[in-house]
């Protein structure tokens, strides 16, 4: 029998049950999956508590993981039993074995493992859309990416410096700091220390940043606004500190005239075509070593209420895996 973490009501970490759960035989278009790995990430919090709610009750938890196709459905054509894939959505990843969409996976390239494939789909092939496409990143470009230190933030690091660009990181603590400088990260603010906003100016010698990636949403907003060059581009992609909430547009043209986007990995890889370049440029990167992505931190999948509460008490670095 399977198991999978699921919610049968939102709330905090201690809300996770772990179920036996029936998979039955893949559909029309599906695959069924026996799971090595899952990824961890902070949309699983928001559909755990309720800030994203999910069309049916009880759910399975989780966006990506990497395993091993068990058989295929009708119409199946692109895969067969055996082979390695892995995946950024649908939602349902907290298990042990699951039925999937074959549209929606990919294939993992020899010299990838599952781990590393599973701690790698949602946070890099989101960092692929925010340099590449969101805003498109060149040999000069300056940027400020808030919590430079997390799975996204150290991918974004290494990735940025590749692209010839200077990234300004910001992290909770000296350590984090180092981290990401570490990756690749020009310079980085230490928050509790330092107000950023100051030191982007000094670092920027009063110009400021081309762009602006936060994931943290109300504890940097405004403030990343008065970071940005006229005519700059804040791109506003998660809310770890909570939603901004009540803003005025003007607020926009009052600071120079700047661009606001909330962009999604669903929307930037919505085709078959956009999803397989976009995993094929992730998959390339990692394999010539010029991004690495560090697992720092792996938990049991039965476990993974705790490493919710490692996760949303910046307890972790890098990417989080539960092992099935």
């Amino acid at each position: 029998m399977a198991h999978a973490i699921r919610v049968h009501k939102h709330g905090g970490p201690e809300v996770m049950q772990w179920d036996e759960v029936a998979v039955g035989t893949p559909g029309q278009g599906q695959l069924k999956l026996k799971q090595h790995a899952v990824g961890l990430n902070f949309i699983d919090v928001y559909m755990r508590s309720g800030l994203y709610p999910q069309p049916t009750m009880p759910f399975v938890l989780g966006m990506e993981g990497a395993g091993e196709v068990t058989a295929v459905g009708p119409g199946v054509t692109e895969f067969k039993a055996g082979d390695r894939v892995a995946y950024a959505s649908p939602v349902g990843s907290y298990a042990t074995e699951r039925l999937v969409p074959a549209e929606r996976m990919v294939k993992v390239p020899e010299g990838i493992d599952d781990k590393t494939a599973a701690g790698m789909m949602l946070q890099g092939m989101t960092v692929r859309y925010l340099l590449r496409k969101t805003y498109k990143v060149v040999p000069g470009t300056t940027m400020l990416f808030h919590a430079a230190a997390g799975g996204i933030g150290l991918i974004a690091c290494q990735w940025a410096k590749h692209l010839g660009a200077t990234l300004i990181g910001t992290a909770g603590t000296d350590e984090k700091c180092e981290l990401a400088k570490v990756h690749g990260a020009a310079q980085c603010i230490n928050y509790q220390k330092e107000n950023f906003v100051e030191r982007v100016k000094q670092i920027t010698g009063g110009k400021g940043v081309d762009v602006v990636y936060d994931s943290i949403g109300k504890d940097t907003f405004p403030a990343s606004l008065d970071c940005l060059k006229p005519l700059g581009l804040f791109v506003t992609f998660g809310n770890a500190s909570g939603p901004i909430e009540g803003m005025n547009p003007g607020i926009l043209g009052a600071k120079g005239s700047l661009y606001l986007t909330r962009p999604t990995l669903n929307t930037y890889t919505a085709s078959r075509a956009d999803l397989v370049e976009t995993a094929n440029d992730l998959f390339d990167v990692v394999k010539k070593g010029v991004v690495k992505i560090k697992v720092n931190h792996t938990y049991p999948l039965k476990e993974a209420g705790q490493a919710h509460r490692d996760l949303e008490s910046r307890k972790t670095t890098g990417s989080v895996v539960l092992m099935p």
